[in-house]
């Protein structure tokens, strides 16, 4: 990928930056990729997550593709590498152009709403340890990705929380990672309330 990508500042840059590319009859994930860059794996993660946070999560096994995509990323921010790796027939998956447009189309309000209320807040959060939490649960979130795809949309809610944690580490504010950790605190206490 080349040196002179694009330095993306927010929500909303990223979301142009696919509509854009989503002109195309077709695009690939690697042609996304190539256009966002490499330059910091956070943008990158956020990616899927937007995409599972739109209808997009409807087509037969997308959810499980971004799935195991996020839980590639996730995986590779833990172990510190400095170059993203993913499987070639993921990067080689093809959607229709329109369908991946309309999709991101449909996040603008609401990434302007976010962009307008990001800044570098609590950065302690945001960085190693602490930010070893928010990638763990990026890692879980892919892992179980391909088990909601049997219940329709689920999995667009776990995409919210993953693109939360992930523009969070991304613009290193450590309030927006925090309150994107809230759905999993809800989920885990319901789970060990119904343990009990």
């Amino acid at each position: 990928m080349p040196d002179t990508a694009p330095v993306l500042r927010g929500l909303t840059d990223i979301i142009d930056q696919v509509i854009d590319l989503a002109g195309a009859e077709k695009i690939s994930l690697r042609e996304v990729l190539h256009t966002i860059g490499d330059a910091s794996f956070a943008p990158i993660l956020l990616l899927p997550a937007l995409a599972v946070a739109t209808p997009l999560s409807g087509i037969p096994l997308f959810s499980t593709t971004m799935g195991i995509l996020i839980f590639l990323i996730a995986g590779q921010m833990l172990l510190r590498r400095e170059n993203l790796w993913l499987p070639r027939w993921i990067v080689r998956r093809e959607v229709r152009g329109k369908l991946v447009g309309d999709g991101f189309k449909k996040l603008y309000p609401v990434a302007r709403w976010i962009d307008a209320r990001t800044e570098r807040r609590m950065r302690v959060v945001a960085r190693r340890p602490l930010v070893f939490i928010p990638q763990i649960l990026c890692l879980l979130s892919g892992m179980i990705m391909p088990i909601l795809e049997f219940v329709p949309f689920t999995s667009s809610i776990m995409g919210v929380g993953v693109a939360m944690l992930a523009l969070g580490m991304l613009t290193r504010d450590g309030l927006l990672t925090m309150i994107g950790m809230i759905p999993y605190a809800i989920v885990g206490w319901l789970i060990a309330t119904a343990a009990a």
